[in-house]
């Protein structure tokens, strides 16, 4: 979702210690904030039943008082207190002496006066305790370390009071209220009401079971209905609480039926004692309109397509981590406008059930050239999509078409209707263990389940392992009312990460979720377990993973890991985490904890995406000025006129620039060394970015998912003609869009691909399309068209750069024809087939990389522009290595991004007997084919931004 920035300008371009420019708040797919902004507080409110609060998000706007005053009437807001054991309260209150007192109202009548609180069922006297927060507190809460610590008195029974409003109050010497405050309450929760027994719906043979993990309620009810909507519920059954667990058993005979939660609770933004109705957090079904949870047997054989249970018998083999590769997708772009796919199934999950369609076709081209990884974005049930098509608005398609390429009407359209028609990314969490109605034939009943254990098994089918795109960093509401608040009406203040003020998070972009807390790790790791025991789920990217907590991800990884295939008919082994690694907000620098981030998971064999690459190839950063120049898209060498400072200081970014790819090459181990370009010997985590964060960070190579572009901002194609001269033509832009797919897909780590880079994908120069609508996101697999020049993108995330959008879109030298894509596609493949060519391209360990792996045209007098590359393979019987390819043992990649042919002389591959790779022979196009290796001389010749291989046949005997 967001990514970080590590610009490779230097700090006086481009200030990488700025927040406002490390983080891209420009790319959270929901909100109508504007993303690319600082990450400084912003105003939300909290909804009461009398008046509304408006409190801040991030950080306090309290002013300092003057503690001889009483404290404001509106002190109860606030909770700066937290209640984090059953015997211990922490609290930042900076007074000598006095006394403080907790209060308690079950009614929430609780009120502050000139002399302390009224309206309290009872009152008692905490004890000051003198020692630090014990060790235990501080790990758990390490932002609150030095807080003073308060002792609860044992008299006092935590399990009944936790159901009321509690606040403290702190008085002086003299007796005066100098402070009051509301408490946090997840500490003394997990401590007590810690829970790992069933919850959800549970079926048997008799009955149905319903579990609600719910500590803080005072009373629970379900509502259960016939139907998905309208009508009145046909019973209303009380649950019964043990140890903060309420449940209650019903009849076989609700199978079928649909439920909510009625929770009365005390909720911290209301002040109020709530009425809460809710759906299920471990909901597995959902209604069409999403206000009631469907009660589904997942094990029910009528909902498992033929061999469903046998589908593993079918998954296509992955040896090692290393083999992966990942192909990011979004389920509507993929068919919605595929003229080959059933009308009834365009978006949607059937579509990858159309085995002759254009689009399923297409992903069986890349599946023979051996991509193995399909990367879903979200299809867990998300907002702001309608799950009842016959609700959405729609534009006009043909009367978009006869507008001009650079016209702002386009836009106009589509932003009209862009919260009412079928389109988001999906970034925007209601609930984590339910497909996406809005995907399937019928949103209600069981034909989501259906449909999309139907899509996992057809991608298996044609050789594709299948992963999920999960956000579990943030919920898209919270508050005790609304659709899309789940969690927050069941315990408040639990699952949602809170500030020292109390209010919620918001650094991800709203309701960030805290799994530090028990509960909320446990829910995250239940869903996992959710979507591969009954989906057959092959993986997991995850957004904002640096929120999260690393022991979750670990946790995750080790509980996945030990599926069985006799047990659960899963192989545990075979499943990969990634995600977004990026460090920022309140998490920071571990700040509530070791959170996984890129640094932090070192040695975890969790995937992180890694940035440093993907800026140093393209230039700057999504979030510098977008004519910043990078190594492929000619800095230096082939400037597009806009100010990268002195030709001396843009060379010398060129050469800090291939320093990082190189890094990124070899998977960006950190103990990885190499002659950097001031001729020194360093390793990967001793080259820095002009923000002091080192460029590599990984122990082992499946721990760097290298990449240039994803659904977050420009496509690789849209990125390369806005960055790369005006005077160029649409061909060398294709080369250049390949160049970049080539360094991704020939480095060491996991290679990731965005749909639509093969074949020129364009959303119009759009930076941020999750809202944008089928027009901008349209992809065509008949590759007629790579959606280039279809309007001015729309105006909320791009109108301050129209002008310089406007001119390349309106110019037909920027729009590639048919030959391009095609063109393009054949490359891409080639790619692939090199790759898994020779297992040297995918090497298992740090070890073997940092033995077999050589960076050549290094140093201070280096050929600029031009990365050779070689990898060295053993021989049988021969000392030294071991033999890896039985088909090749050398190979020299040369990656030439200047817009001029190149001669390369190296000592070190003198005497070589190296041949153009056989893949790179049979290519249509004949450039590459020019290129040279003469062996007596050590000497290569490359064509302009070209990337040639050359392989040493196992045969040749030196």
């Amino acid at each position: 979702m967001s990514i970080p920035c590590h610009s490779l300008l230097p700090a006086t371009v481009s200030p990488t210690n700025n927040p406002s420019t490390r983080f891209n708040y420009n790319t959270h797919p929901t909100r109508s904030l504007t993303r690319n902004r600082p990450p400084f507080p912003f105003i939300s409110q909290c909804r009461t039943k009398t008046r509304t609060y408006h409190c801040c998000s991030s950080s306090s706007t309290m002013p300092l008082k003057d503690l001889t005053s009483s404290p404001p009437q509106d002190s109860l807001l606030y909770s700066r207190a937290y209640y984090v054991s059953r015997s211990m309260i922490a609290w930042d209150v900076d007074v000598v002496g006095g006394s403080c007192f907790i209060y308690s109202s079950r009614s929430a009548a609780l009120s502050v006066v000139e002399n302390g609180i009224e309206g309290y069922d009872f009152k008692i006297e905490l004890q000051r305790h003198d020692q630090k927060l014990p060790e235990n507190v501080r790990d758990k809460f390490p932002h609150i370390r030095d807080y003073k610590a308060f002792k609860v008195p044992t008299t006092l029974d935590p399990n009944t009071i936790l159901k009321a409003q509690l606040a403290v109050a702190f008085f002086n010497s003299s007796g005066q209220c100098i402070s009051v405050t509301g408490l946090q309450l997840p500490g003394v929760i997990d401590d007590i009401f810690s829970y790992t027994g069933p919850l959800g719906s549970v079926f048997s043979n008799e009955t149905v079971s319903l579990y609600l993990w719910a500590p803080t309620a005072q009373d629970v009810r379900a509502l259960i209905y016939n139907g998905p909507s309208g009508g009145e519920a046909v019973e209303a059954v009380q649950l019964r609480e043990s140890n903060g667990v309420w449940s209650v058993n019903g009849p076989r005979s609700w199978e079928g039926c649909y439920y909510v939660y009625e929770v009365l609770v005390y909720h911290p933004s209301t002040l109020q004692i709530e009425t809460c109705i809710a759906n299920d957090p471990y909901a597995r079904g959902l209604s069409g309109d999403g206000k009631r949870t469907f009660l589904v047997n997942l094990d029910s054989e009528s909902l498992k397509p033929q061999k469903w249970d046998n589908l593993l018998d079918e998954k296509p083999d992955i040896a090692d981590f290393s083999d992966i590769s990942i192909y990011e997708l979004h389920i509507r772009d993929f068919s919605i406008n595929d003229s080959t796919v059933d009308a009834d199934f365009r978006g949607g999950y059937l579509a990858f059930t159309s085995q002759e369609s254009a689009g399923v076709l297409h992903l069986r081209k890349l599946s023979e050239a051996g991509l193995t990884h399909i990367h879903l974005l979200p299809t867990f049930q998300f907002g702001d999509v309608d799950d009842e098509k016959e609700k959405w608005k729609f534009v006009d398609m043909e009367l978009l078409k006869s507008l001009p390429p650079d016209s702002a009407q386009q836009q106009e359209y589509i932003t009209a209707i862009q919260d009412e028609d079928g389109f988001n990314w999906g970034y925007n969490p209601v609930l984590w263990g339910v497909p996406k109605g809005s995907y399937a034939t019928n949103p209600n009943g069981p034909c989501r389940i259906i449909e999309f254990r139907k899509m996992v098994q057809a991608l298996n089918r044609i050789g594709l392992r299948v992963v999920l795109d999960v956000v579990y960093n943030h919920l898209h509401g919270s508050g005790p009312v609304g659709d899309y608040s789940v969690v927050d009406k069941i315990v408040p203040g639990y699952y949602l990460r809170r500030n020292a003020d109390g209010f919620i998070e918001n650094s991800t972009c709203v309701n960030n979720t805290a799994s530090e807390h028990f509960m909320v790790d446990r829910l995250i790791i239940d869903d996992l377990l959710n979507w591969v025991v009954n989906y057959k789920i092959d993986g997991f990217r995850f957004d904002l993973m640096g929120h999260m907590m690393k022991s979750t991800m670990v946790r995750a990884k080790s509980v996945l890991k030990n599926l069985s295939r006799e047990k659960d008919k899963v192989d545990g082994s075979s499943i990969f985490l990634y995600g977004e690694g990026w460090d920022f907000g309140e998490v920071a620098n571990n700040g509530r904890g070791i959170n996984a981030s890129q640094i932090n998971l070192a040695g975890s064999g969790i995937g992180s995406f890694n940035d440093r690459i993907r800026d140093a190839l393209l230039g700057g950063s999504p979030f510098g000025h977008p004519l910043q120049q990078g190594f492929l898209t000619g800095l230096s060498l082939q400037p597009n006129g806009h100010d990268h400072g002195t030709e001396a200081n843009a060379a010398r970014i060129l050469a800090l620039s291939k320093d990082h790819i190189q890094v990124g090459m070899a998977a960006n181990l950190k103990d990885f060394v190499l002659t950097n370009c001031d001729g020194q010997e360093v390793k990967g985590s001793e080259i820095l970015t002009y923000g002091g964060a080192p460029v590599a960070y990984a122990l082992q190579p499946v721990e760097t998912i290298n990449y240039v572009s994803a659904h977050d901002n420009e496509t690789l194609f849209d990125i390369v003609s806005l960055k790369t001269s005006m005077e160029i033509s649409v061909d060398e832009r294709c080369r250049i869009n390949h160049l970049a797919t080539s360094v991704i897909a020939l480095s060491q780590g996991v290679p990731f691909f965005h749909c639509g880079d093969e074949i020129l994908r364009s959303k119009s120069l759009d930076r941020d399309s999750y809202n944008s609508g089928d027009w901008f996101n349209r992809l065509d697999f008949s590759y007629n068209s790579n959606n280039w020049g279809v309007g001015l993108p729309p105006k909320g995330k791009n109108e301050k750069s129209w002008p310089i959008i406007k001119p390349r879109l309106a110019s037909p030298s920027f729009k590639p024809q048919r030959s391009h894509i095609i063109s393009a596609l054949e490359n891409f493949q080639t790619l692939l087939r090199i790759r898994y060519s020779s297992i040297l391209f995918r090497l298992r360990t740090a070890n073997a990389i940092q033995e077999r792996v050589r960076f050549h045209n290094t140093g201070l007098s280096q050929v600029p522009g031009v990365i050779v590359m070689s990898i060295e393979d053993g021989h049988v019987g021969v000392p030294g290595l071991s033999q890896l390819d039985p088909n090749y043992s050398y190979i020299v990649v040369v990656i030439n991004a200047c817009p001029t042919d190149i001669s390369f002389t190296s000592p070190v591959l003198r005497g070589k007997v190296l041949q153009l790779h056989p893949l790179q022979m049979m290519l249509t196009e004949n450039l590459v084919k020019n290129s040279t290796y003469n062996s007596s001389s050590g000497c290569f010749k490359v064509p302009s931004r070209t990337t040639v291989v050359f392989v040493e046949p196992r045969y040749v005997q030196n």
